[in-house]
């Protein structure tokens, strides 16, 4: 066996040197062999090539990767032979054995100190004392095993060890509510659970309605703590440490599964129950794809302590190189980095525009921008996420072109691969369409990714046809099995919340809530319309500091912020400050808000307004504020109803 040393200088190799195929010259134009109607060469810097659905067809419609033009990469290219998430594990292994794996801040005390870590070898010894304590406890390959808990490294190594002893591994949120957890745990036949203890009591709220587990591991539970039921409910009570022992003390060889199934997702939707989706060894939605690249490069993955509102503390102990989050978090980061800028005012506003504006010039020119923007500026913005983020990723829903910009800007990611750049869905492994590393376009989604084909399906009730000229339109559909289409449900670049209102004219509402939260009144908006009316409006959660000292500007007295929003003053504030936005972000008249009502409360999981990715539930949204769309829809219509006075 060859020494850490050994090993470390190995890995450390392959990064510095390239294999002799990728050392081979390779001219910047190629040969386009797919299409003989196309032109018959391409460049590098395509997204993507064209295809024929069938070549007795030959209609040309069918969009693959520029960067695998003749086949669809199912593998990692480096290693081919890897074809299982048990077999990726142990070549991380056996590569980066002694390497930093898993990071947590939590100490055993409780209190919260730097990062300690897990290495790949010490990662893999768990996983394989976990397996084997499963086993130990009868739990039959092929079974079910439910994980209920945030992320921490116990998460991954039991995930893991189920990939290696050919069990299902079953996530369960608790953002979806008790209700939903009961059913995902009946659906599948969950026959082991892992949880922690405020995780436990949800549990046992039900715990005789879920009468296919066998038994619960409580991680982060001590056993003379965890609660005893009858013999006669069949039901276990161990702790991690426990089975983790015991594993170590019964050690039984791996048994990888031979069919495909390593995993069942369930999405939350925005309707009914949660709807199930089987995914293959290689098939994981947005964060389990990037944790299984991170373990194939041996990339260190740190976790946070579980409050969000310790998050930004985190990151600046953590100091990560990939940092990946959801438009929400993005938004705040900008508006209060934006505002905090307004607000100063005098020669500090006019430094942060003068370098911001230089520096983004120097970045679309393709130049090296001056250092002497971030000693005096950005330095200090980089540093809010521990300085060194050169890669950052968002999911779950569009993020601004304005905020994409500052990111790239302010933090100097050399690729933010975002909702905005980067298009895919958890029915699809996630991922369908990806932006380049290194292009700094944004208002694109990017190209197909190696692994998938997509094409537009016309629409005709809709008017979006595959011959729109100048560029095709349609439903975006991706193949998933030989001769079988996934449909999205998505228009284009459009996002699937789309309606029109009452003129024929389409709006689609996420990409102007986009734009009014850069308001600072704003911390979240709804935007409404349909096709019985011919204006927007919208429901807005305020940010109760900014509307509070604003009022206070004005001499407005109130008791609570709840008075304060049903003050028609501020009501009016907020949509002139939302018109103001709109207009710099150049919104067409009919996308402006015409009337807004201001809530106190924001909207939450627990109040039903936000699915586990912080997306709104629209429909449920629309009932919540039936009311008040319903008040403002008349007052409009009053307002136009009145004759203007000459």
């Amino acid at each position: 066996m060859e020494s850490p040393a050994r090993r470390r200088l190995t890995a450390i190799n392959s990064h510095l040197h390239p294999s002799p195929a990728a050392e081979e010259e390779v001219s910047v134009i190629r040969r386009n062999v797919t299409s003989s109607s196309s032109p018959p060469f391409f460049d590098d810097q395509q997204y993507s090539v064209v295809l024929p659905e069938k070549l007795q067809t030959g209609k040309w419609n069918v969009y693959r990767s520029a960067r695998s033009p003749m086949k669809l990469l199912g593998r990692f290219e480096d290693h081919p032979e890897i074809g299982t998430l048990h077999e990726n594990f142990v070549h991380a292994v056996e590569a980066y054995r002694d390497y930093k794996y898993l990071g947590t801040r939590i100490r055993v005390d409780g209190t919260v100190g730097e990062y300690k870590w897990m290495t790949f070898g010490e990662a893999a010894t768990a996983r394989e004392a976990i397996g084997s304590g499963l086993r130990y406890y009868g739990l039959e390959q092929g079974a079910c095993v439910g994980l209920y808990f945030i992320n921490r490294p116990e998460w991954l190594v039991v995930d893991h060890a189920c990939a290696a002893y050919s069990y299902i591994s079953v996530p369960l949120y608790d953002t979806l509510g008790p209700d939903a957890v009961k059913f995902v745990v009946n659906h599948s036949g969950i026959k082991a659970i892992f949880c922690v203890p405020e995780t436990l009591n949800t549990l046992l709220t039900f715990i005789s309605q879920i009468p296919s587990v066998q038994f619960i591991v409580v991680v982060g539970g001590a056993d003379e703590h965890l609660p005893s039921l009858p013999s006669a409910s069949g039901v276990k009570f161990i702790s991690y440490l426990k089975l983790l022992g015991q594993g170590r003390s019964n050690l039984q060889p791996f048994c990888p599964p031979k069919s495909d199934d390593a995993t069942i997702c369930y999405t939350s939707g925005t309707t009914g129950t949660p709807k199930l989706h089987f995914l293959s060894s290689f098939g994981a939605y947005y964060e389990r794809s990037n944790q299984v690249i991170c373990l194939h490069n041996g990339v260190g993955v740190g976790f946070y302590q579980g409050d969000n509102l310790k998050l930004m503390d985190d990151l600046a102990s953590l100091r990560p190189t990939i940092f990946c989050s959801v438009p929400r978090l993005y938004n705040r980061i900008y508006a209060g980095i934006t505002n905090a800028v307004s607000t100063s005012g005098g020669l500090k506003e006019r430094l942060f525009r003068a370098a911001y504006n230089s520096k983004r010039q120097a970045i679309v020119n393709g130049r090296n921008p001056s250092p002497i923007w971030d000693k005096l500026v950005f330095n200090k913005i980089k540093e809010k996420l521990g300085g060194r983020v050169r890669i950052m990723g968002s999911g779950a829903s569009p993020l601004s072109p304005d905020v994409a910009d500052f990111l790239r800007v302010g933090l100097e990611a050399t690729s933010i691969q975002t909702g905005n750049t980067g298009y895919g869905m958890t029915e699809t492994s996630c991922i369908i369409t990806l932006m380049d590393v290194g292009d700094i376009t944004i208002g694109h989604v990017g190209s197909p990714c190696a692994g998938c084909e997509v094409k537009l399906v016309d629409v005709p009730e809709m008017n979006y046809t595959s011959e729109d000229d100048p560029y095709p339109r349609g439903e975006i559909v991706r193949e998933v099995f030989d001769d079988d289409w996934f449909h999205t449900g998505d228009i284009g670049l459009w996002k699937k919340n789309i309606f029109k209102l009452a003129q024929g004219e389409y709006i689609a509402p996420e990409k102007i809530e986009n734009v009014y939260a850069k308001c600072k009144f704003v911390a979240q908006c709804f935007v409404y319309g349909d096709s019985f009316n011919s204006s927007l409006v919208a429901v807005v959660a305020v940010e109760p500091d900014v509307l509070r000292e604003w009022a206070a500007s004005q001499g407005i007295q109130h008791e609570d912020l709840g008075q304060l929003c049903n003050d028609p003053r501020a009501r009016n504030a907020v949509l002139t400050e939302m018109d103001n936005v709109g207009r710099e972000a150049q919104l067409r008249g009919f996308e402006f808000a015409k009337a807004v009502t201001l809530v106190p409360e924001p909207f939450t999981l627990e109040n039903g307004l936000l699915t586990p990715t912080f997306k709104i539930k629209r429909p449920q949204a629309k009932e919540y504020f039936a009311k008040a769309i319903t008040g403002m829809y008349a007052e409009l219509s009053i307002s136009e109803a009145t004759p203007s006075k000459l």
